[in-house]
């Protein structure tokens, strides 16, 4: 085989430096201009798109702070009407209680004034039927019905 042969191995060794070369050279001119450009134009963009993300980050951050103080705003907000709300259902609450009140009290006054006018009446009535029915007892007894006013005199001393 002739690529053993030592006799061959200096022209090898020559063409072989010369293709090396040849190829060095047209990978170091040609081809690593272009990689380098690709690398430096990715390197960009990503240090582009980093800074988009930073400057996005500190906007959503900044969102972010901005909607919780509404929020809280808001709540504090909320809190205050219903505290409100609650005042003034309690206010109405307490003045309809009153005029309940108030119309109950004059029922309980009219029932009592109706009551003690029965009372009295039934107690007048009470006298009559005590001082006719002793009067009858007495005409049983006696034979001789006492009068009107003698009748109501003896219940009236009884009952006292």
């Amino acid at each position: 085989m002739p690529q053993f042969d030592p006799s061959n191995f200096l022209p090898q060794m020559f063409w072989l430096a010369i293709t090396f070369a040849i190829l060095y050279f047209g990978v170091v001119r040609l081809t690593l201009p272009k990689i380098g450009k690709v690398v430096d134009e990715r390197a960009s963009i990503i240090a582009a798109d980093l800074s988009a993300a930073e400057v996005a980050h500190t906007a959503a951050a900044n969102t972010g702070e901005a909607y919780n103080a509404v929020l809280a705003k808001s709540r504090d907000a909320a809190t205050s009407v219903v505290s409100d709300a609650k005042a003034v259902t309690v206010r109405e609450n307490e003045a309809k209680l009153a005029a309940l009140d108030a119309e109950l009290n004059a029922r309980l006054a009219s029932a009592e004034a109706r009551i003690s006018d029965a009372r009295a009446k039934a107690l007048g009535e009470i006298d009559a039927a005590a001082s006719e029915a002793a009067a009858d007892v007495v005409e049983r007894l006696t034979g001789v019905r006492p009068g009107e006013l003698e009748a109501r005199a003896a219940v009236a001393a009884s009952l006292s």
